[in-house]
């Protein structure tokens, strides 16, 4: 498996809308191989294919809600890794919830952003398996943030303008301060 590199803001693929994958096969379960292992080298919980530059409908999320104690006495998260493949949100609920949210292509920039509280996603797995599930809390937040990309959709075009030009530039001013 590989780490791949995510792409930022304000590189215009993140603005595409993401192609269906039209067979799971062996190179699509490698891909999301290396989704999972980009993911996880910058410490994220969510990743879509178009923030390492591949404009097809394919995600992976772990939420890594859980830790356990090693016999080395480590805490550590326990990964529960999910792909999801061609996914779609067939029905939302009234009720909202907020998140602060991130994202890995608007590096250490959050804001507040308000969402259906419940979504009903429809998605195949690694194996082709189609599967139709009600999510709830942080997964369906992410999964409605990560769906987002696929559509081309930032989290910053869910504030208002005068909050997305002040993350935006304090992201500006965070990567002259690193060069």
């Amino acid at each position: 498996m590989a780490v791949l590199p995510i792409v930022e803001v304000p590189d215009p693929r993140l603005r595409l809308v993401s192609e269906p994958v039209s067979e799971v096969t062996d190179a699509v379960r490698a891909f999301v191989g290396d989704m999972f292992d980009t993911m996880y080298a910058a410490h994220g919980i969510g990743l879509a294919a178009i923030q390492v530059g591949v404009a097809q409908r394919i995600l992976v999320i772990d939420l890594q809600d859980r830790e356990e104690t090693g016999e080395d006495g480590e805490t550590r998260p326990v990964r529960n890794p999910h792909a999801y493949i061609n996914p779609e949100i067939v029905a939302v609920s009234e009720e909202t919830s907020s998140y602060n949210e991130g994202c890995l292509s608007i590096p250490e920039q959050y804001a507040d952003v308000t969402r259906p509280a419940r979504c009903t996603v429809r998605w195949l797995d690694e194996q082709g398996a189609a599967h139709e599930e009600e999510l709830s809390g942080l997964l369906a937040t992410c999964m409605q943030h990560e769906i987002d990309h696929l559509n081309g959709v930032l989290f910053v075009d869910h504030i208002s303008r005068l909050k997305r030009q002040m993350l935006l530039k304090k992201l500006d001013k965070a990567r002259k301060g690193a060069a």
